[in-house]
């Protein structure tokens, strides 16, 4: 116990290793042949996530955007660091609500629209309390 130091987190994560570096245990006294072919396991956060302290995960209540896959308790990863632009989903608030549409800015308007039949276009009052939160980068739907 002399010198050993015992704060700190215990998982480093496994960014550092490779699939070959990770010792496997080896019963028959050699590994398997494909374990020279392995490769690093896919880290769900290095794929879908590039900018960590702007992205949010957020649960989809509702149908407004089930034209563009985005069904109701689908996970959607936003992205406040992306500006929105025309044709991009977007997280907004308007008055008070936060909603999950299509961002349409144009000469003079903003519209948000929908991806259902069910649902018109909101057009976006100038004097209304509105912004864009985030812009929605990908969806994650169970089937």
């Amino acid at each position: 116990m002399d010198g050993e130091v015992f704060y700190g987190a215990a998982y480093k994560g496994s960014k550092q290793f490779r699939q070959q570096e990770v010792r496997t245990a080896d019963a028959t006294g050699f590994g398997a042949a494909a374990d020279d072919y392995a490769e690093r396991g896919i880290d769900l956060n290095e794929q879908l996530v590039r900018n960590k302290p702007a992205t949010f995960f957020m649960r989809v209540r509702g149908d407004a955007m089930i034209g563009a896959g985005i069904h109701d308790g689908d996970v959607v990863i936003v992205d406040r660091s992306i500006k929105a632009s025309s044709g991009k989903v977007i997280i907004a608030t308007l008055n008070g609500e936060m909603l999950i549409r299509r961002f349409e800015k144009g000469f003079n308007k903003i519209r948000l629209i929908p991806d259902t039949s069910k649902l018109a276009p909101i057009e976006v009052d100038p004097y209304a309390d509105f912004s864009v939160w985030g812009v929605v980068t990908y969806v994650i739907h169970a089937v």
